[in-house]
């Protein structure tokens, strides 16, 4: 066998780097597969218990968290886009097709919403607002109403503002868990968790950095929810006094008495 010039097998030794670079993962003809938790924060070599209980525990200890998507309770759907952090928060929510803003800071509670929303009818459609209604409601119009604390309502709009409250109603697995398939939320790499009970809800949990929850869906197609900007701060701050009306006692009839 005549032996190549050096020239030659310069080029085939660089054709040969050049195919084996190319060549997927999953191919280990050139020197074995990429791990797939090579430059993750290592949450995906754990059990799917252990997942859980780190992005519990990362969550529990983050100052703050966005979060949006959809949930539905009760048959009703909620449309929710939260920023929340312990002493507060602020965002909308919209159900029934109607949407309204909440703003929380400590136990002040402030409501905001149209017309449309102080004048609409009682649940089963049966009760008309009246014209006094109607007028009432022009008045609030765009208003940051103070929601006292004595009103029927006060707890049921307090929730959509409490970080600790949703986070641990929203984030319950239930049954043996089950680690599923790498994904990516939002470009964020994840890895997915599943519970067997209940059609099984879906945790995507974070692989790089912090392993924050990224993403929760419940079972039966009651919601999905999105969270992100984890322990990013942000103001929370009185409205004006001149946009402000304070009952004192009990709010007016809302869409949710």
């Amino acid at each position: 066998m005549t032996p190549l010039p050096p020239a030659a097998r310069r080029r085939r030794a660089a054709l040969s780097l050049a195919l084996c670079a190319g060549l997927t993962a999953s191919l280990t003809a050139c020197g074995g597969s990429e791990d797939p938790d090579a430059g993750t924060n290592g949450v995906g070599k754990l059990s799917a218990a252990e997942i859980e209980t780190k992005a519990k525990a990362a969550a529990d200890a983050a100052p703050s968290v966005r979060l949006s998507g959809t949930l539905v309770t009760e048959g009703t759907t909620y449309k929710l886009n939260m920023r929340l952090k312990q002493d507060g928060g602020s965002g909308s929510v919209t159900a029934k097709d109607t949407t309204f803003e909440l703003l929380r800071i400590g136990d002040a509670l402030y409501l905001r919403a149209d017309a449309g929303f102080w004048a609409h009818t009682d649940a089963k459609g049966a009760e008309k607002p009246s014209k006094a209604d109607l007028e009432a409601a022009e008045k609030l119009n765009g208003k940051y109403v103070k929601v006292p604390k004595g009103d029927p309502a006060y707890e049921q709009f307090r929730g959509f503002t409490d970080m600790d409250l949703l986070l641990d109603g929203l984030l319950g697995m239930h049954g043996e868990l089950v680690k599923g398939d790498r994904t990516k939320v939002g470009g964020v790499r994840a890895i997915k968790v599943t519970g067997s009970k209940g059609g099984g809800n879906v945790l995507d949990v974070s692989l790089e950095g912090t392993p924050y929850p990224l993403q929760f869906t419940r079972a039966g197609g009651t919601g999905v929810l999105t969270l992100g900007d984890w322990g990013e701060d942000f103001a929370l701050k009185e409205p004006p006094k001149e946009e402000t009306v304070d009952y004192g006692g009990q709010l007016p009839k809302t869409s949710d008495d």
